[in-house]
């Protein structure tokens, strides 16, 4: 359903001033390239300003610095233009409920507890001793394991799996696919053999947290993984055993967490990063995309371990040598010894 609101609303709700005719109509948001008429439209980076000359939408989201009466009639001008954009984004948001009231076929415990203005999509299961708060929508084919809780206004896209105890908080978001709860990967050898190591914890998310399609996050072996309030998890990552995540960090997609490894506060993690188990990365770490981080980072900052893509032959011979690496280091070391003597 299409939603419409005066660029004076859109401001009150971001705190930004409008210039130009404040009862201008806005029903949808656009890029300057893209945009029509009704639509808003922002500049984020100012070398993209030439656009705003030639821009059809009739109002942009603009820093102080980067409004021109000249170019744009009607500016909503604000210090973060992007952050304003995210907010009227999801003002205007039109993305349908995945589900509407309850299905015949969906399967609800008699012992399950359900809040206000609960929907559930066809096929979804509710096992036993669920509670699930107001407002909470289930997609089709998800399935709600035993005792599991669920905070208010949360929503369940189609087929994720929430495992036994498991708990989420309010107005968490919870992509297609993503799976909670399942096993760590937690097994004992004995003469060669495995043996298997039941995995008692389990996985308790904050409030407003998404995680994205066909993410894992695995229950604890004894106690419980826990992803504090405010995090982001991408899609097609693997969270594992015992694992602690602190308030609003970023997980960039197939990246990978090792058990029982912490992160700290407002990380920003790259791509298919891999994070070794057991080792504790300090508050406030950006680290690039590809990276591979075995030890313990304790001082906020940017770190990368990625190797960039050259040319094959490039690549070959830069292999070749760092098989050398070992051996000139000590040809180099003995150089040095004989030049101190």
């Amino acid at each position: 359903m299409t939603k419409t609101f005066s660029i004076a609303e859109l401001a009150d709700h971001v705190g930004g001033k409008v210039r130009g005719d404040d009862s201008t109509q806005i029903s949808a948001v656009a890029t300057l390239a893209s945009a029509k008429s009704g639509e808003i439209a922002f500049l984020a980076n100012s070398r993209y300003s030439s656009q705003l000359k030639t821009t059809q939408a009739s109002a942009v989201i603009v820093s102080p610095k980067d409004d021109d009466s000249d170019s744009v009639a009607v500016a909503l001008v604000i210090d973060n233009p992007y952050a304003a954009f995210a907010k009227i984004a999801q003002l205007l948001d039109t993305t349908p409920s995945p589900a509407e009231g309850i299905a015949e076929s969906a399967t609800i415990a008699p012992s399950a507890s359900l809040g206000n203005n609960v929907s559930v999509g066809p096929n979804a299961v509710i096992s036993e001793g669920s509670v699930i708060g107001d407002n909470v929508a289930i997609g089709a084919n998800s399935y709600i394991g035993a005792e599991v809780k669920i905070g208010a206004g949360t929503t369940i896209w189609q087929g994720v799996t929430i495992y036994h105890r498991c708990q989420i908080g309010e107005h968490c978001l919870l992509h297609a696919g993503a799976v909670i709860g399942a096993d760590g990967f937690g097994w004992a050898n004995e003469n060669g053999k495995w043996i298997k190591i039941p995995q008692l914890g389990r996985v308790l998310i904050g409030d407003r947290v998404e995680i994205g399609a066909n993410t894992t996050v695995d229950r604890g072996a004894l106690d419980d993984t826990i992803i504090s309030a405010g995090c982001i998890i991408d899609n097609q990552c693997q969270i594992a055993h015992n694992v602690f995540i602190d308030e609003d960090t970023a997980i960039a997609g197939c990246t990978v967490l090792a058990g029982s490894c912490r992160i700290g506060k407002r990380c920003l993690i790259g791509g298919a990063t891999a994070i070794n188990g057991h080792i504790e990365i300090c508050d406030d770490v950006q680290i690039s995309g590809f990276s591979m981080v075995i030890k313990a980072i304790t001082e906020p900052g940017v770190y990368a371990s990625g190797i960039p893509a050259t040319n094959h032959r490039e690549w070959r011979r830069n292999g070749a040598r760092f098989r050398q690496l070992d051996d000139l280091f000590k040809r180099v070391k003995s150089l040095e010894s004989q030049l101190k003597s």
